[in-house]
């Protein structure tokens, strides 16, 4: 005579009978475990990001709506600092050369990084020496950068200009951090290339190594000769890292104040003064906290929406 076996509806993946509802399935202990590791790692993250991100972020959005001297009591005065800003000569001054200054560096750091990459891109003897020579200037401080070139530019104790004068490029005396405009912006604008050329260049090299050889070997079977392949293949292929090197180059330009601090003060007369020099000044100088609150406000959302029409670039390019 014929058994029949009974299985019960968790055996056989269903839920009560009839129904055909899959059965819930309970959280595990080892799931509650890993989930309890995950966040006991990311809360000293979290809290570091909340302490000295969002707390000072918070604390400056608050500032600059009130009058906030440095010694005495707050007063709410909004938006007297933000309708402030357009008035304010220097500020306007100073955002005019941030601009000029941004477009110079980045137009000139990326050219000589770029360049830089494609020279040491191929294996060959003595290449790792000059990847080492370009980048090693980035271990040394910006701020000893600064004032390295400080020292190598003065007109009393430097070597740069009685090396000129021996070569009769120039005649007497020269101030190359303070004579001029030009001069003083000459200046900053070489020191950013000596220190950060060779760390663009590794982020680019690194692109540029991560395009398969297939893909140019197909190119150079189709006939495709350098400057082709170089227009159609690599600049295409490199494009989110480009957006990355640009972003990084427009953040720091943006954001310049150690080069003009210690090489040029801003001078001559304010021509080279940068709007974060601006807001130093507003705090340390003036000592109205609320005026450099608006400004940095002002600046961080100039940076806010380039980065956001940098995210669109790069997910237009992930599509």
């Amino acid at each position: 005579m014929p058994t029949t076996t009974l299985t019960p509806p968790e055996a056989t993946g269903t839920g009560p009978a009839g129904t055909g509802i899959p059965p819930r399935r309970r959280s595990s202990p080892s799931r509650r475990r890993r989930a309890l590791l995950g966040l006991a790692y990311a809360t000293p993250t979290a809290l570091v990001v909340g302490v000295f991100f969002l707390v000072p972020l918070a604390l400056v959005g608050w500032m600059s709506l009130h009058r906030w001297p440095l010694l005495g009591a707050p007063e709410l005065n909004a938006p007297d600092n933000y309708a402030g800003i357009a008035d304010n000569e220097l500020v306007r001054g100073a955002a005019v050369f941030t601009v000029k200054y941004t477009v110079v560096m980045t137009v000139l750091l990326f050219a000589v990084a770029f360049g830089l990459a494609l020279l040491v891109q191929r294996r060959r003897p003595g290449v790792g020496f000059f990847r080492t020579a370009f980048f090693l200037p980035m271990a040394v401080g910006f701020a000893s950068a600064s004032l390295l070139f400080l020292g190598l530019l003065s007109d009393e104790i430097g070597p740069v200009r009685p090396i000129l004068s021996g070569l009769g490029l120039v005649d007497g005396y020269t101030s190359w951090t303070s004579g001029s405009a030009n001069s003083a912006l000459a200046s900053a604008v070489t020191l950013v290339l000596w220190r950060f050329a060779g760390f663009n260049m590794l982020i680019l090299l690194t692109g540029l190594q991560a395009i398969p050889t297939e893909v140019y070997e197909a190119a150079r079977t189709d006939g495709a000769n350098r400057w082709q392949t170089f227009r159609l293949i690599t600049l295409p292929l490199m494009r989110p890292t480009i957006a990355l090197v640009l972003t990084m180059m427009v953040t720091g330009s943006l954001l310049a104040f150690d080069q003009f601090w210690i090489l040029t003060r801003g001078g001559p007369d304010n021509s080279t003064t940068s709007l974060v020099m601006v807001i130093y000044r507003e705090a340390f100088v003036r000592l109205d906290l609320g005026s450099a609150a608006g400004v940095s406000v002002a600046l961080l959302a100039v940076l806010v929406v380039f980065s956001v029409i940098q995210l669109g670039v790069l997910r237009r390019r992930g599509q």
